[in-house]
C-alpha cells in the first residue's frame, strides 16, 4: 500500500534529506557538479517519473544524472548543459506528485527465499534460482533506490518485517512508455534511448556499453526477440576473463541472474540488452559487449519494444 507523505526526514551523512519540504526558492536553486542531498533526490525521483533514468537514486550528483538532464533538456527543447537550471526545473516541477512515500512492507517483500550468491559459476549452476539476498535488496530495487540511501531514509527500521512502515522513492506507479519505433544505444554517454515513430526520443536509460576486448558492434541491427526472467548459459569461450578451468555451465533465472530480468535478443549472434545483478555500476564499468541496464530500465524497456524494433548501436 502506497500512502502519499507530505514530506520525509532523514539524515544523510548529517543532512537531513526532506526533498519535499524544499522552498520556492530552493525548488530553483541549480543542481549540478558536486551537489548532493534533497534537491538532488528530487532531481532523481522527477526524471525517473519522466523515464530519464539516473540509475539507482542515490542524492548524489554524478555522470549517469548529468547524462540524465542532457537527455531530458533535449527532450523538452531546453539548453543541455547537464545541469539543472531553473527552466529545467520549471518543467520537472510541472510534475507535483510527493517525491517521498510511506510503504508498508508486504508479506510478499519479505518471503524470500534469501540465499547468498556464489561467485564461481559452477556453484551458481547448483542454485534453483539467483534471487534476491536479502528483502533490503528486494526493496531497492522495487523503489529504484541504491541500499544504502534506503537505509539513511529509514534509521532503525527492519526491513524484513512486514508491517513495517518505511519511506522510498515515489517511482513504483510511474505510467508505462508506449510503444517504440527504435533503440538508440550511444556509447560516448553511456545512454540507451527510445525513440517513437516521430523521431522524438521518450526515454532514457544508463547503460553499460561493452568493453576494449569486446566493443559495443556499432551498426543497424533488430530486436529479435524478449526474454522475461531468463535463464542464462554461460559458455566460458565467449568471456575473455574466463577462468581456464570452467566449464559451460546453466544458471537459473531470478534478479541476481548475469541478465537479471529481461533478456532482449539482438540480430546481431550472442548481443543483447538486458538488466544487472548490480544496479551501481551501471555506466560505470565495462561488460562483455552486452548493453546492460538497471533490472528495472530493462524491465520498462521490454514493455515498449517488440520483435523487428530496429536497434542502432553507435559511438
Amino acid at each position: 500500500m502506497l500512502i502519499a507523505s507530505a514530506a520525509g526526514t532523514s539524515s544523510m551523512a548529517a543532512q537531513p534529506l526532506s526533498p519535499d519540504s524544499l522552498s520556492e526558492t530552493e525548488r530553483v536553486q541549480p543542481v549540478g557538479q558536486k551537489k548532493q542531498g534533497s534537491a538532488v533526490l528530487r532531481a532523481q525521483v522527477l526524471l525517473d517519473r519522466a523515464h530519464f533514468s539516473s540509475g539507482e537514486i542515490d542524492a548524489f550528483y554524478g555522470q549517469n544524472l548529468r547524462h540524465a538532464i542532457r537527455g531530458y533538456q533535449k527532450a523538452n527543447d531546453l539548453k543541455s548543459t547537464g545541469i539543472i537550471d531553473a527552466p529545467t526545473w520549471a518543467v520537472l516541477n510541472s510534475d507535483t506528485a510527493p517525491i517521498l512515500v510511506t510503504y508498508t512492507i508486504l508479506d510478499a517483500d519479505v518471503a524470500g527465499p534469501f540465499l547468498p550468491i556464489p561467485a564461481n559459476w559452477e556453484d551458481k549452476a547448483k542454485m534453483k534460482a539467483l534471487g534476491y539476498t536479502s528483502a533490503k535488496e528486494a526493496l531497492s530495487e522495487k523503489f529504484h533506490v541504491s541500499p544504502k540511501l534506503l537505509v539513511r531514509l529509514n534509521p532503525g527500521k527492519n526491513f524484513e518485517t512486514a508491517g513495517e512502515e518505511i519511506l522510498v522513492p515515489n517511482v513504483a506507479d510511474t505510467k508505462k512508455l508506449p510503444k517504440a519505433a527504435q533503440i538508440i544505444v550511444d556509447q560516448s554517454d553511456h545512454t540507451l534511448s527510445l525513440v517513437d515513430a516521430n523521431g522524438k526520443v521518450m526515454a532514457q536509460f544508463p547503460a553499460t556499453t561493452g568493453s576494449k576486448y569486446d566493443p559495443l558492434p556499432l551498426g543497424d541491427w533488430k530486436v529479435k526477440g524478449v526474454a522475461r526472467n531468463p535463464v542464462f548459459h554461460y559458455n566460458p569461450k565467449l568471456f575473455w576473463d574466463a577462468d581456464p578451468s570452467d566449464t559451460k555451465a546453466r544458471i537459473a533465472a531470478g534478479p541476481n541472474n548475469p541478465v537479471g530480468v529481461v533478456w532482449i535478443d539482438l540480430s546481431k549472434a550472442h548481443y543483447g540488452v538486458h538488466g544487472t545483478p548490480e544496479p551501481s555500476t551501471i555506466g560505470k564499468t565495462e561488460s562483455h559487449g552486452c548493453i546492460r541496464l538497471t533490472n528495472w530500465d530493462a524491465a520498462a524497456l521490454a514493455q515498449s519494444v517488440v520483435t523487428g524494433v530496429e536497434v542502432l548501436l553507435q559511438e
